[in-house]
This record gives structure tokens, sequence and C-alpha cells, in this order.
């Protein structure tokens, strides 16, 4: 039990992170175009993308595949990118999020998983069980990402609501920072 609850601490602190803000930035992304009424599907999303991230993170403990961790390093901002893009387009239509923004999280989650593959195997005892690490990680993970996004959801509501300001001009905005951050991560990586 003290395993599954060390492994929760760590999972929780490792979106919060500030040197990982990564995290931040794609949970910005996901979830910026949504209000409080539309809760339920964020979280669903979010959800998606914790289980891409658990999936990834199982093959890489067990040593069922691992992908090149610079090829990875890359594929992260670049999924922030395309969902920031994403976000634009959508800004000014009445297009709605569907099933694949489910699967696009879920894809998204699978890559940001095998980012953390190596770290994770570097705190996980090589003689231990990986099942209880992983499940206390992932509901960490879940746990902070949920915290974080009700965070933006809030902020959503000041700005827009209560600041009176356009929600489609709110989200090109925010997304374009989010843009900028994930195309200098790029850059920094090249």
């Amino acid at each position: 039990m003290l395993d599954l609850l060390f492994y929760l601490e760590i999972g929780f602190f490792h979106v919060l992170d500030w040197n990982a803000y990564d995290h931040l930035l794609f949970l910005m992304a996901l979830t910026i175009p949504f209000s409080f009424k539309q809760f339920k599907t964020v979280f669903w999303i979010v959800t998606f993308f914790t289980l891409g991230h658990s999936v990834s993170l199982f093959f890489s403990a067990y040593g069922i595949y691992s992908p090149p961790e610079k090829i990875i390093e890359i594929l992260i901002p670049i999924t922030i990118v395309i969902t920031g893009i994403n976000n634009i387009y959508k800004s000014n239509s009445t297009v709605s999020y569907n099933l694949s923004s489910f699967t696009i999280s879920l894809l998204f989650g699978l890559i940001h998983g095998f980012g953390f593959g190596n770290y994770f195997n570097q705190i996980s005892f090589p003689l231990e069980s990986k099942i209880n690490p992983l499940i206390g990680f992932a509901f960490g993970v879940e746990a902070s990402q949920l915290i974080i996004v009700l965070g933006i959801l809030i902020i959503n509501l000041l700005i827009v609501k209560l600041g009176s300001i356009n929600l489609s001009n709110y989200i090109r905005i925010v997304s374009s920072i989010i843009i900028g951050f994930s195309l200098n991560m790029i850059l920094n990586l090249i």
C-alpha cells in the first residue's frame, strides 16, 4: 500500500513540475476551449490522455517497447502545437469535440507517456512488481490533471464571462501563446 501511495504522489507532482511545463501547456491546450458546462467532456478527454500515458508507461516499464528518447522529446511539443492549431481552427466554427478528440487525446497520451518511461524505470525498483507503482502513478497523474483542469475552467469563466472577452478571440490568443512556447521547445531540442 505504501508503494501505491508513494507512486501516487510521484504521479501527482510529475504533472505539477515546472521543469516539465510541457504537461501544463498540453493540459491548457486541451482545456482552453471548454467551459464548466462541458466538464464531463473535458474529464473524459483528460482521462483518455491519462490512459494513453499509462499504456506507454507500461510498455516502457516492462521493456515491451520504448521509442528513441530524442524522437519523443520532439514529438511532445509537436502534439501541443497540433492541439493549439486545432483550437484556433475550431474557435470560429461550430465544430464540436467528438470521438476524434478522445482518439487524439489517447494517442497524444501515448507519446507523452513514453517521455516519462525512462525516468519511471530509474525510480522504480527492478525487482518489485511494477503494477502498483504504475497504478499509483496513473491515479496521481489523473488527480493533478483534474485539479489543473478545474483551475483552467475557473480562469476561462473569469476571463470570458466576467471579463466580457469574446470566447473565440480568447481561444485564439491563448492557443497562440501555447504554440509559441511549444515551438520554442522544439527549437531548443533541434
